[in-house]
């Protein structure tokens, strides 16, 4: 058990943290997105191939569409889909996530419905049981499910956003804040040549009283680090970060179709 006095303590910290994060910050459109089909990979921190992915993309006026999803080797599937609109600020309209297969420690199935607050997960209990939990939340329009890398890319890396909010896939859904660091520059190349991206990290700030205590108990959720490469067009080029809660965290990378040489095409 805490003693009192320093349970009082962390309390009083904690309490004084969460108000600096209530305030819901929208990110202003500077890139508008548009068509797109990006090649990712999924690896391990050591590097070990787990999936690969694609990103598809479509805008249609100010609404957009994207699509992310992971194919593992072990048959395992990770698809979002995530709704947006980018007038003259990202609002999430609605995101689909799905996890299933033997990568994931509880499969499940989540629907965001951001405008009425509706969410609804479908989920196996510990019996095999199939369930369904549907539950409305106080949605604020910082909402960041399946936007951070396009949010990230519109910020100017000198006046990021202190935080964003995100709905957590879990059997019963919970509303988190990331606060947003940045950890400057690092370097990275491409054919040859030097390049630069912005190191971003979202640290989670779970609510109520499990969040508070939750550094104490070592149940505080990893940090998600994501790179983004500046300039005339700010792309996304890496991130690592756990795709459920309780994972360990995976490296998720943009790559470049690989070609068969002469002598093996023949």
């Amino acid at each position: 058990m805490f003693e009192p006095n320093v349970l009082r303590t962390v309390l009083a910290c904690a309490f004084v943290l969460l108000a600096r994060l209530v305030v819901a910050e929208q990110v202003t459109v500077r890139y508008a997105e548009g068509l797109g089909h990006g090649f990712l990979s999924l690896r391990t921190l050591d590097g070990v191939l787990l999936a690969d992915g694609d990103l598809f993309q479509v805008a249609r006026a100010s609404r957009v569409t994207s699509r992310l999803v992971f194919r593992f080797k072990d048959g395992s599937v990770y698809e979002e889909i995530t709704v947006y609109l980018q007038r003259q600020h990202f609002r999430l309209v609605s995101d689909h996530l799905v996890r299933k297969g033997p990568a994931f420690r509880q499969p499940l199935e989540m629907s965001i419905n951001a405008i009425t607050g509706e969410v609804t997960v479908q989920y196996a209990d510990e019996h095999g049981e199939q369930k369904v939990a549907s539950e409305r939340l106080e949605l604020p329009l910082d909402l960041a499910n399946g936007l951070i890398p396009i949010l990230l890319k519109n910020v100017r890396p000198d006046a990021a956003p202190k935080a964003v909010s995100l709905v957590v896939a879990t059997p019963k859904p919970r509303l988190v804040k990331l606060a947003i660091s940045q950890l400057g520059e690092n370097t990275f190349s491409t054919a040859g040549t030097s390049r630069k991206a912005t190191h971003y990290v979202l640290t989670a700030h779970i609510g109520g009283i499990s969040g508070l205590l939750a550094p104490l108990l070592g149940k505080q959720p990893p940090d998600s680090h994501v790179w983004i490469a500046g300039g005339e067009a700010p792309v996304f080029v890496k991130a690592e970060q756990p795709l459920f809660l309780g994972g360990p965290p995976w490296r998720i990378e943009v790559v470049s179709p690989v070609w068969p040489d002469q002598a093996d095409a023949k």
